[in-house]
């Protein structure tokens, strides 16, 4: 059994598609097949069941996809390792952040990092704060950013920023015309929301609770799965919402949002890492910057 071997059956089983495996892979659907037929030849099992076109994977499949990607998770990790004795000369770095980091916090630190780091690859995925949390946990990320906190034993959380968060409306909307926003106007208002999961949710949740209300109590036309959807429909009238200053910033200059009279807490972002994964250089260094952009904010 060759790691290579391991990668190809990854690559079919994840997505029960010969084909799509072996363009993603860069192989041949001859190569990709007969190392997936080696795998069942050799050890006499059947790792899939051919259903017209698709493939799906056998109990034994299933089983054994499970192994199978922790070993190349292992391989990944060691040869991490290696890199990292290169310092940061060469090697890669995978971050995993929620959308309101990614796509207004974060773009400057790399923007610093491949100026300091250029021979590192930088790899970015996004999603909402339990994602981010499930790829540190499961190695796909080296290191993840996420706002509020994240109850897993497995990760390190270590706070980097802070961030103050909105309640924005219409220009023309009752709530945003100077007076004080009162546990009534909370009620009445209609509210666009980010999704479950979103760290954008869970803080305007807490916040809610120091005003006596529960999230049911809310008047909620829909909720959605980005930042910019959320505030394209605030813009368009379809009701309030709390979202971190930095993404309305633009649109509260430009007169399309107004800011209502209403203090809310301010959250943190901090950095997840897996507390058992060897921590490289490169990471190391990728959070140094990330301090210091923080101590900067925090004296301006």
């Amino acid at each position: 059994m060759t790691l290579e071997q391991l990668r190809i059956f990854v690559a079919v089983a994840t997505r029960e598609h010969v084909t799509q495996a072996a363009r993603d892979l860069n192989l041949t659907q001859s190569a990709t097949s007969a190392a997936v037929a080696a795998l069942e030849a050799r050890y006499e099992t059947k790792l899939f069941d051919r259903v017209g076109r698709r493939i799906v994977l056998t109990a034994t499949g299933k089983a054994f996809l499970v192994e199978a990607k922790a070993v190349l998770a292992r391989a990944a990790a060691a040869e991490t390792v290696l890199n990292d004795l290169a310092g940061l000369k060469r090697g890669q770095l995978a971050l995993a952040a929620s959308q309101t980091i990614a796509g207004y916090w974060l773009p400057a630190l790399i923007h610093r990092f491949k100026t300091a780091h250029p021979a590192i690859k930088l790899q970015l995925s996004i999603g909402n704060t339990e994602q981010v949390a499930d790829r540190v946990r499961e190695g796909s990320a080296d290191l993840g950013f996420v706002e509020g906190d994240v109850d897993d034993p497995a990760l390190a959380a270590q706070p980097v920023a802070e961030d103050e968060m909105v309640l924005v409306g219409p220009i023309d909307h009752p709530l945003c015309r100077g007076a004080s926003v009162t546990t009534r106007d909370l009620k009445t208002a209609r509210w666009v929301l980010r999704e479950q999961g979103s760290g954008t949710r869970a803080v305007l949740e807490s916040a809610l609770g120091g005003f006596g209300i529960a999230p049911a109590e809310l008047d909620v036309a829909f909720d959605l799965p980005s930042n910019e959807a959320v505030r394209g429909a605030v813009e368009a009238g379809a009701g309030v919402t709390v979202l971190s200053r930095l993404v309305v910033m633009r649109a509260v200059k430009a007169g399309l949002l107004a800011v209502a009279n209403i203090e809310l807490p301010k959250r943190r972002f901090y950095s997840l890492r897996h507390k058992e994964h060897h921590q490289t250089q490169a990471a190391r260094e990728f959070l140094r910057i990330a301090g210091e952009t923080a101590a900067v904010d925090t004296h301006r």
